[in-house]
């Protein structure tokens, strides 16, 4: 057991962005990094697997778990509910291991408040139309969801200046890296 406690490392991003895709090329380039799992009230999509892409409950299970202090942080995002369960995250950052948190702005701001030697990132799209490309070329949302998206997101944008970093994902090796540069080693 390590006696160097671990970082922490918020990643946070509007919707489509590409946040995920990012971090799973950031997670490939360090070892001794753990991505966060949250729980969350929505369906899962294709692809995602019930403890590795999120903890999947129901509103009932998520309110239960606000009611005796089980999370971090958590939010709702339309319509659905997002939070980070506190005790995997404390353990991995008691055992030396850095640990990243993937959430949305909301949580982000909870957590910033309550650890705040946290070090915030966000990620930023080129620019609105190719954040509207990757949204749509998801396939997953209706145009009602992709509006409410995309207004999301311009908001969301707004908050960028209140974290510690920001990094344009243009490219998303080139992201990875300055996310690495910032992490270290």
């Amino acid at each position: 057991m390590s006696s160097k406690k671990g970082r922490l490392f918020i990643i946070s991003a509007p919707s489509g962005t590409g946040k995920s895709t990012v971090i799973n090329h950031l997670l490939g380039l360090r070892g001794n990094l753990v991505l966060s799992v949250s729980a969350t009230t929505r369906p899962p999509r294709e692809g995602e697997t019930e403890g590795i892409s999120y903890y999947f409950v129901t509103h009932d299970e998520f309110s239960a778990m606000i009611e005796r202090g089980e999370f971090l942080e958590y939010a709702e995002y339309i319509g659905e509910y997002y939070g980070t369960p506190k005790q995997p995250i404390f353990e991995c950052l008691g055992k030396g291991m850095d640990v990243l948190l993937e959430i949305e702005i909301q949580g982000a701001m909870q957590v910033m408040e309550k650890e705040p030697e946290a070090v915030s990132i966000f990620i930023v799209p080129p620019d609105m139309d190719e954040l509207e490309r990757r949204l749509r070329g998801r396939g997953t949302d209706s145009e009602e969801k992709l509006a409410a998206r995309l207004e999301r997101a311009c908001r969301e944008l707004e908050e960028k200046d209140s974290y510690s970093y920001v990094i344009v994902n243009d490219e998303i090796s080139r992201a990875a890296e300055e996310i690495l540069a910032i992490i270290g080693t």
